[in-house]
């Protein structure tokens, strides 16, 4: 999809692989508290948090309502979840350890409603299949307006707030099914379309509700398209909403190195 990349710099480091994995759920009541959960983690665990996933209650509902072998993991349903795993070299009773005394201190402050940490890669999986099978999850539940962006992180729980609002006043009733990278402030912000609505509905009303999505990220400094580029179907909103001193640079560059549009031909530029 891409069109100009241009590398000043590389830099390689070797780590010893990480042989041991822990893994721990946990329950959040908003993207705020997600948000200050990932500050005491990374301030504890450093280099080992390698996975800190955000998904929504809906999201859960959705993959215990369209994917077998799925079981909640707690006995009450909450606003939100994260997944979280570190890795080390250390021995996975070292790990698990460290996760339950910073989850054992998230609680006693308030940064987690509840948690559940994995005791065997059994249990490790099983917590994993609930953030990854989201996305078959929402293929069984039909046609969703899928929008990949990022976002500055601590930028995340206001976007998400305002979003919410957005939505109820300009299109009610849609619903978001919100996960993503939460540590690298990525987001799959997807919407489906309202209950008994026509199953056309994101055919017919999906660009003026993209649009809207769309402006916020911009509004909040972020990126309207994260991990897959912009492709074709964003060129009109990446025109819309990118800085046109930096439209005419990218231009510029292209020109440069591929004055007759031979690499990456018909795309945007």
């Amino acid at each position: 999809e891409g069109t100009l990349g241009i590398i000043t710099a590389a830099a390689l480091r070797l780590l010893p692989r990480a042989d041991s994995r822990a893994v721990v759920l946990a329950a959040v009541e908003s993207p705020k508290q997600a948000l200050e959960l990932f500050s005491l983690l990374f301030a504890r665990c450093g280099a080992r948090l390698q996975a800190y996933e955000f998904f929504t209650g809906a999201c859960l509902d959705l993959v215990l309502t369209h994917v077998e072998g799925i079981h909640a993991p707690f006995a009450e349903r909450y606003p939100a979840y994260v997944l979280v795993e570190i890795a080390d070299t250390a021995s996975e009773d070292v790990l698990n350890a460290l996760l339950e005394s910073v989850i054992g201190d998230a609680l006693e402050q308030g940064l987690c409603l509840d948690a559940a940490v994995s005791a065997s890669l059994a249990q490790l999986q099983s917590l994993w299949r609930l953030r990854e099978e989201i996305s078959e999850a929402q293929r069984a539940d039909g046609l969703h307006l899928k929008h990949d962006v990022s976002l500055p992180i601590e930028a995340i729980p206001d976007f998400m707030a305002s979003m919410e609002t957005r939505l109820a006043a300009r299109h009610p009733g849609v619903r978001p099914f919100i996960f993503g990278h939460f540590g690298d402030g990525n987001l799959h912000y997807n919407l489906s379309r309202p209950l008994g609505a026509d199953p056309k509905w994101a055919l017919n009303e999906g660009k003026a509700v993209s649009e809207d999505v769309l402006e916020e990220v911009a509004r909040y400094d972020g990126s309207i398209s994260a991990e897959h580029g912009i492709g074709q179907l964003k060129r009109e909103s990446f025109l819309a909403l990118k800085d046109p001193l930096e439209l005419r640079l990218m231009r510029a560059i292209k020109q440069v190195f591929d004055p007759s549009g031979i690499m990456n031909p018909g795309k945007l530029l």
